[in-house]
């Protein structure tokens, strides 16, 4: 669950083929599929801090632990992090989760349901061990308390102290150079390091859908297989996954606003805002629906950037028009306008950007 996953926000030319030369261009190496161990991957895609996919987690997870005898959960959160849960798993009050609470701020798990989430299974399942497999976020907070917490406590000299100063300097890495490959290849990379250590158990896996793919490729960039896929073709057929985001969908909209565009008043459906946990400078964005407007944009000049339907909180129907805003971190925000022509992008139904002439 990260710092940002986004739901998805792929804001990307539709010409756009390579990521920028880095270290991280190649995915992780899985042509040696490792011998298999016995234990089974349920992987599951959600949008970050929605209370109706939060609930169906809360539900398997129970599922997995009292009639699977499953204890082991992964989550998009970094090594450290989970490690503190962990022990506040074992604490007689939320002193660590309160302060994993405020290392959140601004970001997607900073939501009151999401400390609830964690208390729930606190009280009905727990033996469950947390596994964090991301790269190093709040590694300036959350990452430098643990290693204080293991010095202070003479396990400086121990795994997770090392797996600790690892996961740091991940993070450091991706927020240095926005690597979204580099990313997704140590996503891989650390939960085959857990996973491997259990020697058979079975898991359970919660993780932005950007990451539980199947068939998927790195959301930003596409040119790397993403998590689960690497996974796949790692493990072979013990990978499974579900994608819950569909439960994120509004049907209804919350309210019905008036847009004037050209001099024309349009009745806007407003369906609510998306966090962008883990997109550098954004905060959110807020979603409408232009009602009968189709024809009046259908043939003004596209952009060449694309949004599928996958990212929408909506449902969304070819012939429809969209208008999102992109709330900044400092407040500003960047309007943009989607229309739905029936293009298939990557294998996606997708949207397109547009320009209001």
């Amino acid at each position: 669950m990260k710092n940002k996953s986004l739901f998805i926000f792929v804001l990307i030319s539709v010409m756009l083929t390579m990521v920028a030369c880095s270290k991280s261009t190649t995915w992780v190496d899985t042509s040696k599929t490792s011998e298999k161990l016995g234990g089974q991957i349920y992987l599951y895609g959600e949008y970050h801090g929605v209370e109706k996919i939060l609930e169906k987690e809360l539900e398997l997870w129970n599922k997995y632990y009292h009639e699977d005898n499953m204890r082991h959960l992964f989550v998009e959160l970094p090594y450290y992090t989970a490690e503190f849960l962990n022990i506040w798993m074992q604490a007689d009050n939320d002193d660590i989760l309160n302060e994993l609470f405020e290392d959140w701020k601004n970001t997607a798990l900073h939501k009151d349901i999401i400390k609830e989430f964690y208390k729930k299974i606190k009280e009905n399942c727990p033996e469950t061990i947390f596994h964090g497999t991301d790269v190093g976020h709040q590694y300036h907070s959350t990452g430098k308390r643990f290693l204080k917490y293991l010095e202070e406590n003479n396990m400086k000299n121990t795994e997770k102290y090392i797996l600790s100063k690892e996961a740091i300097e991940q993070g450091k890495y991706y927020y240095r150079y926005n690597d979204n490959v580099y990313r997704e290849n140590k996503m891989v990379e650390n939960f085959i390091r857990e996973f491997d250590k259990l020697e058979g158990e079975s898991i359970m896996g919660i993780y932005g859908s950007a990451h539980t793919d199947l068939n998927g490729m790195e959301y930003m960039t596409q040119s790397v297989p993403c998590m689960a896929k690497q996974l796949k073709e790692h493990y072979g057929d013990i990978v499974h996954s579900e994608d819950l985001s569909y439960l994120a969908k509004i049907v209804e909209p919350i309210r019905v606003d008036t847009f004037t565009i050209n001099n024309k008043d349009y009745e806007a459906s407003y369906f609510g805002k998306q966090d962008l946990n883990g997109f550098k400078d954004y905060a959110y964005r807020e979603y409408w629906r232009l009602e009968n407007a189709y024809d009046d944009f259908k043939n003004m000049k596209k952009t060449g950037q694309v949004l599928p339907y996958n990212n929408y909180i909506v449902p969304v129907e070819e012939g429809q028009v969209f208008v999102i805003d992109y709330v900044k971190m400092d407040g500003s925000i960047e309007r943009k306008y989607y229309r739905s022509d029936g293009y298939i992008w990557n294998g996606l139904p997708s949207t397109e950007e547009f320009i209001i002439e």
